[in-house]
């Protein structure tokens, strides 16, 4: 058995959708970890990776992808693409994945890792991930990698197709799991537990590939 299959074999206590727990036991998670924190990249913490971001615990990942309720048709905005592990398993889940990163210098890294390993459905941009991508959007799915601060950014809601699904750590000194869900009713919030994330960087300009 690999370290990918033993991780999710763990993860099983806690995640049940077995679409999810399948995606992370096929993704080499030391791929996207320094070489200096490979011998940690199982463990269920979260680590530094370059330009002072980190890669998510596998625990807070594979519940922000069960919270997504991912079907294989549906169209995914990834904000905050840091070490890319996200936008793979977000490959492997959906039809196709638009993943924005502020830092250029991670956004090469993760777009080299995940062509590596063949996956060949995520397009890649550098900019501010707050203003999501309009001229892609309406998405089925929305997943934000880092700390929006008090609130989910509006137009990142916005940028949600009818019944689409966004999930996003939110709060500044105490953060918490946020579910938005677009109905034909409005927008439905849900509050979830609590994580630890990175703020995510604010930076003027729009998104470009």
């Amino acid at each position: 058995m690999t370290e990918a299959s033993e991780l999710a074999q763990r993860l099983r206590a806690t995640v049940t959708d077995e679409r999810v727990l399948a995606a992370i036991a096929s993704i080499p998670r030391e791929r996207f970890v320094p070489a200096a924190q490979r011998k940690r990249a199982y463990d269920n913490v979260a680590l530094p990776i370059a330009c002072g971001q980190t890669i998510s615990q596998p625990l807070v990942v594979a519940r922000m992808l069960e919270l997504l309720t991912l079907r294989s048709t549906d169209r995914v905005l990834d904000v905050g693409t840091g070490s890319g592990y996200h936008a793979a398993l977000l490959a492997l889940l959906t039809c196709h994945v638009w993943t924005i990163e502020i830092h250029p210098e991670l956004s090469a890294l993760a777009q080299r890792t995940i062509c590596e390993l063949g996956l060949d459905n995520v397009t890649f941009f550098i900019g501010d991930g707050r203003l999501g991508l309009s001229d892609q959007a309406p998405f089925d799915a929305i997943n934000v990698a880092a700390a929006t601060g008090e609130s989910v950014p509006a137009v990142l809601e916005q940028q949600l197709a009818l019944d689409g699904r966004l999930v996003a750590p939110v709060g500044t000194r105490h953060q918490h799991l946020i579910v938005s869900r677009r109905t034909a009713a409005g927008l439905h919030r849900e509050r979830l537990e609590a994580v630890r994330f990175v703020p995510l960087v604010r930076r003027p300009g729009s998104a470009h590939q």
